[in-house]
């Protein structure tokens, strides 16, 4: 798909992984709740043992996962792309989650049958996964750093940082044109339905519990002799 043609497309959101009542429902918690809840209960397998002996599984990991599509969405046309992607690699990972049982065992059948970076590879899709988890993770400490840190700054600086330097031209540039579309930081908190002491609490809950999933998945591939550089 032509890249300029993510920002005019419509998103189908049956096959996104998450039920917009989900979100809504103030017994169960707002989106950034639900999202924090499930990456500290990665975190904390990871953290047993100091990660050595963990095997993460694909399934409750992709669990969680989905649930971070309704951030992307909440950041309008210029993370549609990023929405689009993540959701697909997602449900394409979970989809296998029967087949492969962990996230180790994705990375080792690529790693024998030589398709690490073939296009269609699961490895690849696990490492674009984890970028978007990475981008979100820097798009809160951005966001968090100053109240005069505005969202279009947030977000350009964290996309920067994550994805830009794996992108090509027509991409980034497609990014650059969307941030202008982004919603104000208060639009963003009403679309959240957070307050901006809430919000900051829950930011920082995911910041801390995404950071060992994501060291650990990057752990994977080095390994095994894997770059990261792709």
């Amino acid at each position: 798909m032509d890249i300029f043609s993510y920002f005019t497309s419509n998103i189908d959101t049956e096959k996104m992984g998450f039920d917009d009542d989900e979100f809504e429902d103030a017994e169960t918690g707002t989106a950034l709740s639900l999202i924090s809840d499930a990456f500290e209960e990665l975190s904390d397998l990871i953290k047993k043992d100091n990660g050595v002996s963990i095997e993460l599984r694909l399934k409750p990991f992709c669990d969680a996962c989905s649930l971070v599509s309704v951030l992307f969405g909440s950041l309008g046309i210029a993370f549609k792309f990023a929405e689009m992607e993540y959701t697909s690699k997602v449900r394409d990972l979970s989809e296998a989650a029967s087949l492969y049982g962990t996230l180790s065992k994705v990375i080792d059948y690529d790693v024998k049958s030589d398709t690490v970076q073939s296009a269609e590879s699961l490895t690849r899709k696990l490492r674009r996964v984890r970028q978007g988890l990475d981008l979100i993770r820097e798009l809160f400490q951005n966001f968090l750093s100053t109240d005069d840190y505005s969202l279009k700054e947030a977000a350009s600086e964290a996309y920067k940082q994550v994805c830009a330097p794996y992108h090509t031209w027509a991409v980034r540039t497609a990014v650059s044109a969307g941030m202008c579309a982004l919603p104000t930081r208060d639009q963003l908190l009403l679309n959240l339905n957070e307050s901006d002491e809430s919000a900051e609490s829950e930011m920082r809950r995911y910041i801390k519990a995404s950071l060992p999933v994501i060291n650990y998945i990057d752990n994977l591939y080095t390994s095994r002799g894997i770059t990261l550089d792709w």
